[in-house]
């Protein structure tokens, strides 16, 4: 049974740094699809960033590129996102996703495998 559960959110500044975590157990093989999704009050969900099982970044919102950087520890099946520079619309909640089968797509419906998120609120 997969589990996955993120960490490090929470309430900063504008222009402040948070980074995320996501430790997973469940999964029996090393280099799943993983990906940080965000999803603000009112609005979709949406993709932030994802990788493939290589350590391959798939994806980076237009809106993050340059401030936010996700990693992965392959071994552990870990992930992880570096946000800096933090605007108030990063403001959301922020979920870590994993899909087990071939390929990393693109929606958030083709992700099975969800963790129960964690705020991130950016004041200006």
């Amino acid at each position: 049974h997969v589990q996955l559960v993120e960490s490090g959110g929470g309430s900063v500044q504008a222009e402040g740094s948070l980074r995320l975590s996501c430790e997973s157990s469940g999964i029996t093989y090393r280099g799943p699809c993983m990906g940080w999704f965000r999803q603000a009050p009112g609005k979709e969900r949406e993709r932030v960033a994802t990788m493939d099982g290589d350590g391959t970044i798939i994806y980076v919102h237009p809106s993050v590129k340059g401030r936010f950087t996700i990693t992965r520890d392959k071994d552990k099946n870990a992930l992880y996102l570096q946000m800096n520079s933090l605007r108030p619309d990063d403001t959301a909640m922020y979920y870590c996703a994993v899909r087990l089968n071939t390929g990393c797509p693109t929606f958030p419906r083709d992700f099975p495998y969800w963790g129960q998120g964690t705020q991130v609120t950016v004041s200006s």
